[in-house]
């Protein structure tokens, strides 16, 4: 988890995601660097755009959450299940990458 800190607090502050800039942020914190999973982290999110990332994570548990209608037709029902899977998927590849 602290990969993905260090990564959203160089985004955070205006800096490109970088393997030496992870580094330097884990080594400064006392953490022993891994550095296949500093490689990995930043191929993974290369070409991301971790504003939306941070953004669609932030409100997939806002609507898992949110109470469910009796009157809402099957074809909305199945589109919320297909588009809940899919974050989940979303969520499950990145999180396999950091252990």
């Amino acid at each position: 988890m602290e990969y993905i800190y260090a990564a959203m607090l160089l985004h955070k502050l205006g800096h490109k995601v970088e393997e030496h800039a992870v580094k330097k942020i884990l080594e400064a914190a006392g953490a022993k660097v891994d550095d296949a999973r500093v490689k990995a982290l930043v191929a993974a999110l290369e070409g991301v755009n971790i504003d939306e990332a941070v953004k669609k994570a932030a409100v997939a548990p806002v609507a898992a959450a949110a109470p469910t209608h009796e009157g809402k037709s099957e074809g909305k029902k199945e589109e919320k299940k297909e588009e809940k899977k899919n974050d989940e998927q979303a969520a499950a590849g990145l999180g396999a990458l950091f252990g």
